[in-house]
């Protein structure tokens, strides 16, 4: 039906970052004696350690047996960062059904990335049937926390009527709330709603612009097509030509074709008819 997709090393890079923080502002000492305290949080770090290198050999395996040491006290992040470890299978086989035991653990104590992703395995029928309407149960609970990938993604489910019953008025509400937070994703398909739901192309252009900016193709496809017909915007070649070029330096297929176009016929640059071929 449809996918959502669960950026792992984007949660990893969140998690580390909190832990990199907390490991600069404790002496090893401490940190040793906390560990022997079995403190949980404490565990916790040691095992981005481990995961990363910092100050010892790294080495996923100890890295997991201290997530694991610190999950099973109750401290939501390691239930949540176990489950993206069995989810993606990094430092150990793959299973789904792990990832859900821990992902169900730590969303049941409110924790908001686990609560989204275990939206996402119900969404994407990993480990379990494919159920839309208990991913929109999780993705709501996300979302309604602030969580920005949930809300773009619940503003989604709004939009086609997976596991929820179809609302525009909804799904533009969502994803204004993860597009106001800076998520690219997001305010590209707040462009989409405006130019194909509202025919506001003015709208559409702005959201595309901030997305476009934040270097994101699609975002920058549109863009240029908006400058190259003059919808929402004056026409100006040039321009369209600069957002095209952006996006096809992205690998987007689109953009290239376009921006081949553009060559072909010499709009907002000088004709080259093998620039066009390449």
């Amino acid at each position: 039906m449809f996918h959502i997709n669960f950026e792992f090393e984007k949660f990893l890079d969140w998690a580390w970052e909190v832990a990199r923080k907390y490991l600069a502002s404790t002496s090893m000492d401490a940190l040793r004696e906390k560990a022997r305290n079995v403190d949980a949080e404490a565990h916790y770090n040691i095992g981005f350690m481990y995961y990363e290198g910092y100050n010892v050999k790294k080495d996923c395996s100890e890295a997991i047996r201290w997530w694991l040491g610190s999950a099973n006290q109750g401290y939501a992040p390691a239930q949540f960062i176990l489950g993206c470890v069995y989810h993606e299978g990094i430092g150990t086989l793959q299973n789904y059904a792990e990832a859900i035991k821990w992902y169900s653990k730590a969303a049941e104590q409110g924790l908001a990335p686990a609560q989204f992703a275990l939206g996402v395995m119900y969404a994407n029928g990993e480990g379990v049937r494919q159920d839309c309407q208990e991913a929109a149960k999780w993705l709501r609970k996300s979302a309604g926390s602030g969580y920005a990938h949930a809300q773009y993604n619940l503003g989604f489910m709004y939009i086609n009527g997976y596991g929820v019953r179809q609302n525009y008025s909804e799904a533009i509400n969502w994803c204004y709330k993860a597009a106001e937070q800076g998520l690219d994703e997001a305010q590209f398909n707040m462009g989409l709603m405006y130019s194909e739901f509202m025919h506001d192309y003015s709208e559409a252009v702005k959201w595309w612009r901030i997305s476009a900016e934040q270097g994101y193709a699609k975002a920058q496809h549109n863009l240029g097509y908006m400058y190259e017909k003059g919808q929402g915007v004056r026409q100006n070649y040039s321009e369209a030509v600069k957002w095209y070029q952006k996006a096809a330096e992205q690998n987007h297929a689109m953009a290239q074709n376009s921006l081949g176009n553009m060559y072909d016929n010499g709009y907002g640059v000088k004709q080259d008819k093998f620039e066009a071929v390449k």
